[in-house]
């Protein structure tokens, strides 16, 4: 007697987790970038912040507030470097001759 699964779990097929160096790196990176994207956002908030703060006269000193927004600036321009840097890896990754 043969039985026959149907269903959704029946086209499911289980393989071990991927253990490789190449996911590993794979997800170090992506969670490299993400902590890195997440702070920049952070960083772009707190001068959002601060320029609030200067416009509703709450802001302590105009020194805190063209600081937070240089850092926010400088941390910018630095994701959008790491993300160039990363699409010219990729590129010449792609141009390799196998």
């Amino acid at each position: 007697m043969s039985m026959e699964l149907s269903g959704v779990g029946a086209s499911m097929s289980l393989r071990p987790a991927d253990t490789s160096p190449v996911s590993s790196a794979r997800s170090g990176f992506g969670d490299i970038m993400k902590s890195t994207i997440e702070q920049v956002n952070q960083i772009q908030n707190s001068g959002e912040e601060a320029i609030q703060q200067l416009n509703t006269g709450q802001a302590e000193s105009l020194h805190g507030v063209m600081i937070a927004v240089e850092e926010a600036d400088i941390s910018l321009k630095m994701l959008v470097q790491m993300r160039n840097k990363a699409l010219q890896a990729y590129e010449e990754i792609m141009r390799m001759q196998i």
